[in-house]
């Protein structure tokens, strides 16, 4: 019999704040984490704002001892899987009882530690690498380490399906849980602010100078952001028996790849894959009450990502569609994932957040992107929109939950 699926546990790590608490009053505030770069030299680049997290302790989550065995991204990765378990009322010792499992979204995984590896080479010569940093580097350590420090021992994933790798990560282990394979997992995002972040961005002339204006007919670009979000999903059996409380069930999620072209989003990819949610999640467009875009603010995704949900929605204009991105920039990996705990705050608070920045409408972007200001308002049924380099889409639908 298959089970349903609802979120009982939230962590983030995030420019604006750790733990969802600080993250959500600024986020509902519209404060910017938007800053200067300060973790490397950004004097040879034209472009020197980021999204980086200024106040982020790992020690405050992870041993001393191990930390210098664990890269950046998968300390982001820990510390907000530790946050949502204390927020779902889960314990390590709760989860030798609850079989559960860990799968994680990224994008450029541990690069910070590829990173320390080429400039010891470059700079030094080969026996200068410590042997240390080579187990530290491959995707897979970030689900690794989670499960280790957490003593996971059921399943462990990770998705590199770049920026929409959060809502995969979520996919599957909603699938995993409704089938009775596990009974909770650990599922999200994480991806940390790196120089080829940066570089590659930059070189693609997709980087905006200061601020990142989503849907504004003078947006620049994008900015590169960093973070971690992390998410318990269980199985409503599960979670009525412990008493927990429920953000929000997810009824279902769509996927598609444009086979297009590597960078450029297609309509009818896009279009495609939010169908599918629709479907999956058994629900018919009049029935959304909001919409959390991919929103990156460059020219052409938010271009393509309207004209996608007009093509879904006939009454796309009564539909508020907000990007959190002009506040956070983007963070990559971490992105969707965010942005479905966002959905989920969005259900429990009653409060849909905004788009900053917005000052000048666009005729090919004309939403609701909800300007400037979060607005008052109930959501029953919200969509987690989310698109990737290589035409990869992912959107993850939603509810409020209901007995």
């Amino acid at each position: 019999m298959e089970r349903r699926v609802v979120v009982t546990g939230l962590g983030i790590v995030s420019s604006i704040g750790i733990g969802w608490q600080d993250f959500w009053s600024n986020l509902i505030q519209g404060k910017s984490g938007i800053s200067r770069i300060t973790s490397f030299d950004t004097s040879s680049y034209d472009r020197h704002y980021g999204g980086e997290i200024k106040n982020f302790h790992p020690e405050d989550f992870i041993d001393r001892r191990k930390l210098k065995n664990i890269g950046r991204a998968s300390q982001l990765a820990v510390s907000a899987s530790k946050l949502a378990l204390k927020d779902a009322g889960l314990s390590k010792k709760d989860l030798t009882k609850i079989k559960t499992g860990v799968c994680v979204g990224t994008t450029m995984g541990e690069a910070l530690v590829l990173e320390a590896i080429n400039n010891a080479w470059f700079n030094k010569k080969l026996d200068s690498i410590s042997p240390e940093l080579i187990q530290d580097y491959p995707v897979n350590v970030i689900a690794s380490n989670i499960a280790v420090t957490l003593k996971l021992r059921n399943l462990s994933f990770v998705f590199s399906n770049a920026c929409a790798a959060g809502n995969y990560s979520i996919g599957y282990a909603f699938d995993f849980i409704k089938t009775g394979r596990v009974e909770a997992m650990l599922a999200g995002g994480v991806d940390a602010f790196t120089r080829l972040n940066l570089t590659g961005f930059s070189r693609l002339f997709a980087v905006a100078p200061k601020i990142c204006q989503p849907f504004d007919k003078n947006r620049k670009g994008m900015l590169v952001g960093e973070g971690a979000g992390m998410l318990v999903l269980e199985n409503l059996e599960s979670a009525l028996k412990r008493k927990a409380e429920i953000y929000a069930e997810v009824l279902g999620y769509g996927l598609s790849c444009d086979a297009q072209d590597m960078t450029a989003a297609s309509v009818e990819g896009v279009s495609r894959c939010i169908d599918k949610s629709l479907k999956a999640a058994n629900i018919k467009p009049e029935q959304v009450d909001y919409i959390s875009a991919h929103g990156t603010g460059t020219p052409t995704n938010d271009k393509v990502e309207c004209a996608a949900i007009k093509k879904v929605f006939k009454n796309y204009k009564k539909i508020p569609i907000s990007s959190i991105k002009s506040m956070l920039g983007h963070t990559m990996g971490a992105a969707a994932a965010i942005e479905a705990i966002v959905c989920c705050l969005t259900i429990k608070e009653g409060i849909i957040p905004p788009t900053i920045n917005y000052k000048t409408p666009d005729s090919d972007c004309d939403i609701d992107c909800v300007p400037n200001k979060a607005r008052k308002q109930a959501v029953k049924i919200v969509l987690n929109n989310s698109q990737a380099f290589g035409g990869n889409n992912a959107c993850v639908a939603l509810r409020k939950y209901n007995a």
